[in-house]
């Protein structure tokens, strides 16, 4: 998975879709999270690709997106973590995006 050396930290209200990564959606300034129950945050790297995004929900990460990217840009491999259900999803994806292997793990 990629790690967020050099990263952005956008928020947001929610995603449309089901397709990953997410496409988030409503972005929220620093100002406004203070009256929100409900947020995402997203990292992003150099190049402008969200390499991790969070479900914050009072306070609390309810579920995270991890992604990984092939030097085209198409995403290589996505783990989503369900916190509360201590699930992890773990997929790998062909660089035309075709999903090659989805494994589901408990934690």
């Amino acid at each position: 998975m990629s790690t967020e050396t050099a990263s952005t930290v956008r928020h947001f209200v929610t995603y449309s879709g089901v397709s990953l990564p997410l496409n988030l959606t409503s972005p929220l300034e620093e100002a406004d999270l203070r009256n929100r129950i409900t947020f995402y945050r997203a990292y992003y790297d150099v190049a402008d690709r969200m390499t991790a995004c969070e479900k914050v929900v009072y306070g609390e990460i309810e579920s995270a997106h991890h992604y990984s990217y092939y030097p085209s840009g198409a995403l290589q491999q996505a783990k989503v973590v369900q916190v509360i259900d201590e699930e992890t999803t773990l997929m790998a994806y062909a660089e035309d995006g075709t999903l090659l292997s989805s494994t589901t793990l408990d934690d």
